[in-house]
């Protein structure tokens, strides 16, 4: 596909903050498809990205990646298709003229359940190995509530005011992840 030139870049759209004066991100997003750029405080792009629902994949990056999520550009559609949006997410990410991290080795951070095994002290990890299944599950979702407790306590710090649900499913494998 050829670069159109009705196709937006990232260098004309502005910067919007994050959170709005209420701690929330804004609710006019939800169920808004779009292309958005995040940035950290100092306005670094630190990932770009693609939704069916802008609102949920910010909210999901909020949790995931809270210190990166400052500032966002974005641009949404009525009607767009996968083929448009990706080319835009190329473009910009030419535009940009290096991959952000959270395109590249840590794209994981950004878009994978957070994995609260990685927290496990080394006295927890040799607790956990010695463990029957039924006792290893109830000491995962142990982990794994401790650090949503850590997240949560953090996204209070940084002014969040918006309801965060996990997923109590996830939390017995040990994976932080939105309802």
């Amino acid at each position: 596909m050829t670069i159109s030139s009705s196709l937006p870049k990232l260098n004309d759209l502005s910067f919007l903050p994050y959170l709005d004066d209420t701690g929330k991100i804004s609710s006019e997003l939800e169920g808004k498809i779009g292309i958005y750029a995040i940035f950290d405080q100092n306005k670094n792009l630190r990932y770009i990205g693609y939704s069916r629902n802008l609102f949920l994949s910010l909210k999901q990056h909020l949790i995931r990646q809270s210190d990166n999520c400052s500032w966002l550009k974005l641009y949404s559609f009525d009607r767009p298709n996968r083929t448009i949006l990706e080319e835009i997410k190329q473009n910009w990410l030419a535009e940009n003229q290096h991959i952000p991290e959270g395109n590249g080795e840590k794209e994981n951070l950004w878009t994978q359940p957070i994995d609260a095994k990685l927290t496990m002290t080394m006295g927890e990890k040799e607790e956990y190995q010695e463990l029957d299944e039924i006792s290893k599950v109830k000491f995962l979702k142990k982990i794994a509530r401790k650090l949503e407790e850590d997240i949560k306590e953090k996204l209070t710090l940084k002014g969040v005011t918006m309801e965060i649900r996990f997923n109590p499913k996830l939390k017995e494998e040990g994976l932080l992840d939105l309802k």
